[in-house]
Protein backbone atom coordinates (compact mmCIF):
# COMPACT_ATOMS: atom_id res chain seq x y z
CA UNK A 1 0.00 0.00 0.00
CA UNK A 2 2.53 2.27 1.12
CA UNK A 3 4.89 1.62 -2.13
CA UNK A 4 2.03 2.37 -4.82
CA UNK A 5 1.22 5.39 -3.17
CA UNK A 6 4.46 7.06 -3.02
CA UNK A 7 4.84 5.81 -6.52
CA UNK A 8 1.32 7.55 -7.53
CA UNK A 9 2.65 10.62 -5.44
CA UNK A 10 6.22 10.46 -7.26
CA UNK A 11 4.00 10.68 -10.69
CA UNK A 12 1.53 13.41 -10.24
CA UNK A 13 3.56 16.04 -7.82
CA UNK A 14 6.91 17.73 -8.65
CA UNK A 15 9.61 15.88 -6.69
CA UNK A 16 10.74 19.23 -5.53
CA UNK A 17 7.50 20.24 -3.73
CA UNK A 18 6.90 16.70 -2.65
CA UNK A 19 9.96 17.05 -0.55
CA UNK A 20 8.99 20.44 0.50
CA UNK A 21 6.17 19.38 1.80
CA UNK A 22 6.54 15.99 2.90
CA UNK A 23 5.10 16.47 6.57
CA UNK A 24 2.10 17.39 5.07
CA UNK A 25 1.50 14.59 2.82
CA UNK A 26 2.84 12.20 5.12
CA UNK A 27 0.88 13.10 7.73
CA UNK A 28 -2.67 12.57 5.13
CA UNK A 29 -1.74 8.91 4.71
CA UNK A 30 -0.53 7.98 8.12
CA UNK A 31 -4.16 8.62 10.22
CA UNK A 32 -4.71 5.42 9.73
CA UNK A 33 -1.69 4.36 11.32
CA UNK A 34 -2.38 5.92 14.79
CA UNK A 35 -2.16 4.08 17.93
CA UNK A 36 -0.25 2.84 21.31
CA UNK A 37 1.62 -0.01 20.40
CA UNK A 38 4.73 1.96 18.88
CA UNK A 39 6.78 5.13 19.23
CA UNK A 40 8.44 6.90 17.01
CA UNK A 41 11.29 9.01 19.04
CA UNK A 42 11.94 11.17 16.16
CA UNK A 43 8.47 12.77 15.69
CA UNK A 44 6.89 11.36 18.55
CA UNK A 45 4.42 10.05 17.42
CA UNK A 46 2.38 7.01 18.84
CA UNK A 47 1.31 4.38 16.34
CA UNK A 48 -0.36 1.16 15.88
CA UNK A 49 2.61 -0.31 13.61
CA UNK A 50 5.37 0.77 11.76
CA UNK A 51 5.22 0.16 7.65
CA UNK A 52 7.38 -2.53 6.84
CA UNK A 53 9.61 -1.83 3.90
CA UNK A 54 10.52 -4.93 1.15
CA UNK A 55 14.03 -5.21 2.94
CA UNK A 56 12.53 -5.30 6.32
CA UNK A 57 12.97 -2.05 7.62
CA UNK A 58 10.43 -0.51 10.25
CA UNK A 59 9.34 3.19 8.45
CA UNK A 60 7.53 5.63 10.59
CA UNK A 61 4.50 6.81 8.11
CA UNK A 62 4.36 10.58 9.74
CA UNK A 63 8.52 11.47 9.38
CA UNK A 64 9.72 8.18 7.42
CA UNK A 65 12.41 7.81 9.60
CA UNK A 66 14.08 4.08 9.61
CA UNK A 67 15.38 1.87 12.85
CA UNK A 68 19.27 3.25 12.19
CA UNK A 69 18.00 6.77 12.05
CA UNK A 70 15.60 6.67 15.23
CA UNK A 71 18.83 4.55 17.00
CA UNK A 72 21.17 7.47 15.92
CA UNK A 73 18.80 10.18 17.22
CA UNK A 74 18.55 8.32 21.03
CA UNK A 75 22.58 7.67 20.58
CA UNK A 76 23.07 11.41 20.35
CA UNK A 77 20.58 12.34 23.34
CA UNK A 78 21.52 9.48 25.68
CA UNK A 79 25.10 9.76 24.85
CA UNK A 80 25.06 13.92 25.40
CA UNK A 81 27.35 14.42 22.28
CA UNK A 82 25.41 16.58 20.55
CA UNK A 83 27.27 19.58 21.45
CA UNK A 84 29.46 22.05 19.46
CA UNK A 85 30.26 22.03 15.53
CA UNK A 86 28.64 18.85 13.91
CA UNK A 87 29.37 17.72 10.76
CA UNK A 88 27.23 15.21 9.30
CA UNK A 89 27.68 12.95 6.25
CA UNK A 90 24.35 12.41 4.24
CA UNK A 91 21.68 13.04 6.50
CA UNK A 92 18.37 11.73 6.56
CA UNK A 93 15.66 13.98 5.83
CA UNK A 94 13.88 13.11 9.25
CA UNK A 95 16.99 13.94 11.19
CA UNK A 96 18.05 16.74 9.12
CA UNK A 97 14.84 18.60 10.05
CA UNK A 98 15.74 18.44 13.71
CA UNK A 99 19.33 19.19 13.60
CA UNK A 100 19.22 21.87 11.15
CA UNK A 101 17.00 23.77 13.25
CA UNK A 102 18.68 23.00 16.68
CA UNK A 103 20.34 26.28 18.13
CA UNK A 104 22.22 24.65 20.69
CA UNK A 105 25.10 23.34 17.56
CA UNK A 106 26.09 24.78 14.62
CA UNK A 107 25.19 21.76 12.29
CA UNK A 108 26.68 21.08 8.88
CA UNK A 109 25.09 18.56 6.53
CA UNK A 110 27.18 17.41 3.08
CA UNK A 111 26.46 14.39 0.17
CA UNK A 112 28.40 14.19 -2.19
CA UNK A 113 26.24 12.72 -4.46
CA UNK A 114 23.05 14.87 -3.99
CA UNK A 115 20.96 12.02 -2.89
CA UNK A 116 20.38 13.41 0.33
CA UNK A 117 19.23 17.02 1.14
CA UNK A 118 22.69 18.65 2.51
CA UNK A 119 23.99 22.03 2.69
CA UNK A 120 27.66 20.94 1.82
CA UNK A 121 28.86 18.37 -1.00
CA UNK A 122 32.50 17.67 0.48
CA UNK A 123 34.25 14.99 -0.44
CA UNK A 124 35.26 12.84 2.53
CA UNK A 125 38.52 12.04 1.01
CA UNK A 126 39.34 15.67 1.17
CA UNK A 127 36.93 17.65 3.23
CA UNK A 128 37.08 21.31 2.35
CA UNK A 129 37.28 22.29 6.18
CA UNK A 130 40.19 23.21 8.79
CA UNK A 131 42.04 21.01 10.84
CA UNK A 132 40.41 19.76 14.43
CA UNK A 133 36.87 21.88 13.69
CA UNK A 134 34.17 19.43 14.74
CA UNK A 135 33.25 18.36 18.15
CA UNK A 136 30.83 15.84 16.51
CA UNK A 137 31.42 13.41 13.10
CA UNK A 138 28.02 11.06 11.80
CA UNK A 139 29.31 8.76 8.86
CA UNK A 140 26.64 6.27 8.93
CA UNK A 141 26.42 4.19 5.77
CA UNK A 142 28.94 6.29 3.87
CA UNK A 143 32.69 4.23 3.93
CA UNK A 144 31.20 0.88 2.70
CA UNK A 145 30.85 3.01 -0.64
CA UNK A 146 34.16 4.90 -1.15
CA UNK A 147 37.03 3.29 -2.70
CA UNK A 148 39.85 5.24 -0.89
CA UNK A 149 38.25 4.70 2.71
CA UNK A 150 41.48 5.16 4.67
CA UNK A 151 42.05 8.32 3.35
CA UNK A 152 38.45 9.14 4.24
CA UNK A 153 39.21 7.77 7.35
CA UNK A 154 42.74 10.11 7.73
CA UNK A 155 40.21 12.98 7.11
CA UNK A 156 38.05 11.98 9.47
CA UNK A 157 40.80 12.44 12.13
CA UNK A 158 42.34 15.57 10.54
CA UNK A 159 38.69 17.71 10.89
CA UNK A 160 37.84 16.24 14.24
CA UNK A 161 38.67 17.95 17.37
CA UNK A 162 40.95 16.64 20.04
CA UNK A 163 38.60 15.04 22.59
CA UNK A 164 35.73 14.56 19.72
CA UNK A 165 33.85 12.00 18.32
CA UNK A 166 32.73 10.45 15.16
CA UNK A 167 30.36 7.79 15.08
CA UNK A 168 30.79 5.69 12.12
CA UNK A 169 28.46 2.38 10.95
CA UNK A 170 28.17 0.06 8.01
CA UNK A 171 26.35 -2.88 7.27
CA UNK A 172 28.59 -5.45 8.95
CA UNK A 173 29.41 -9.08 7.68
CA UNK A 174 31.35 -12.19 9.03
CA UNK A 175 33.68 -11.91 12.36
CA UNK A 176 37.42 -10.56 10.98
CA UNK A 177 38.65 -9.21 8.35
CA UNK A 178 37.49 -6.95 5.52
CA UNK A 179 36.13 -8.23 1.91
CA UNK A 180 37.25 -5.96 -0.93
CA UNK A 181 37.94 -6.42 -4.63
CA UNK A 182 38.98 -3.52 -6.85
CA UNK A 183 38.39 -5.20 -10.11
CA UNK A 184 34.70 -5.66 -9.72
CA UNK A 185 33.26 -2.22 -10.81
CA UNK A 186 29.76 -3.13 -12.62
CA UNK A 187 26.61 -2.70 -10.76
CA UNK A 188 26.19 -6.71 -10.96
CA UNK A 189 29.18 -7.63 -9.79
CA UNK A 190 29.06 -5.49 -6.94
CA UNK A 191 25.90 -6.37 -5.68
CA UNK A 192 26.36 -9.89 -5.98
CA UNK A 193 30.01 -9.82 -3.70
CA UNK A 194 29.30 -6.44 -1.42
CA UNK A 195 25.67 -7.34 -1.54
CA UNK A 196 24.42 -3.52 -2.67
CA UNK A 197 24.96 -1.57 -6.77
CA UNK A 198 27.44 0.82 -5.09
CA UNK A 199 29.46 -0.60 -2.44
CA UNK A 200 33.32 -1.53 -2.91
CA UNK A 201 33.60 -3.39 0.12
CA UNK A 202 32.14 -5.44 3.12
CA UNK A 203 33.45 -5.01 6.65
CA UNK A 204 33.61 -6.90 9.54
CA UNK A 205 33.31 -5.34 12.71
CA UNK A 206 36.90 -6.43 13.79
CA UNK A 207 38.02 -5.64 10.29
CA UNK A 208 36.80 -2.08 10.60
CA UNK A 209 38.39 -1.34 13.64
CA UNK A 210 41.56 -2.38 12.71
CA UNK A 211 41.45 -0.27 9.77
CA UNK A 212 40.57 2.50 11.60
CA UNK A 213 43.17 2.52 14.35
CA UNK A 214 45.91 1.61 11.37
CA UNK A 215 44.94 4.98 10.27
CA UNK A 216 45.34 7.33 12.99
CA UNK A 217 42.27 6.98 15.58
CA UNK A 218 44.08 5.17 18.04
CA UNK A 219 40.33 4.86 20.52
CA UNK A 220 37.56 2.85 18.51
CA UNK A 221 35.29 1.62 20.55
CA UNK A 222 31.91 -0.72 19.34
CA UNK A 223 28.64 -1.17 21.35
CA UNK A 224 26.23 -3.69 20.70
CA UNK A 225 21.90 -2.17 21.09
CA UNK A 226 19.74 -4.83 21.38
CA UNK A 227 16.27 -4.95 19.47
CA UNK A 228 13.24 -2.48 20.60
CA UNK A 229 10.12 -3.45 18.73
CA UNK A 230 7.95 -0.92 20.76
CA UNK A 231 10.49 2.23 19.02
CA UNK A 232 11.28 0.16 15.94
CA UNK A 233 14.43 0.14 16.67
CA UNK A 234 16.82 -3.37 15.14
CA UNK A 235 19.69 -4.79 16.48
CA UNK A 236 22.41 -2.18 15.89
CA UNK A 237 26.98 -2.14 16.05
CA UNK A 238 27.75 1.42 16.50
CA UNK A 239 31.51 2.77 16.60
CA UNK A 240 32.45 5.30 18.59
CA UNK A 241 36.19 6.46 17.35
CA UNK A 242 37.27 9.05 19.90
CA UNK A 243 40.26 11.72 19.11
CA UNK A 244 42.80 11.79 21.90
CA UNK A 245 43.84 15.32 23.49
CA UNK A 246 46.30 17.02 22.74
Amino acid sequence: MYKAVKKLALTIIPKDFLVKNELFFRSLFAQRFKGKDHLCNICENSLKKFIILDDGDQLCPFCGSRPRTRRLFQILNSEEILKGNVLHFSPSRSLYRLLSKDQNIQYTSTDYEDEFIADHKYDITNIDCPDAHFDLIICYHILEHIEKDQKAMQELHRVLKPGGICLVQTPFMGRNGIYEDASITSNEGRLEAFGQEDHVRVYSVAGLKDRLQDNLFTHVQHKEYAEDPYKGFAAETVLFLRKNKL
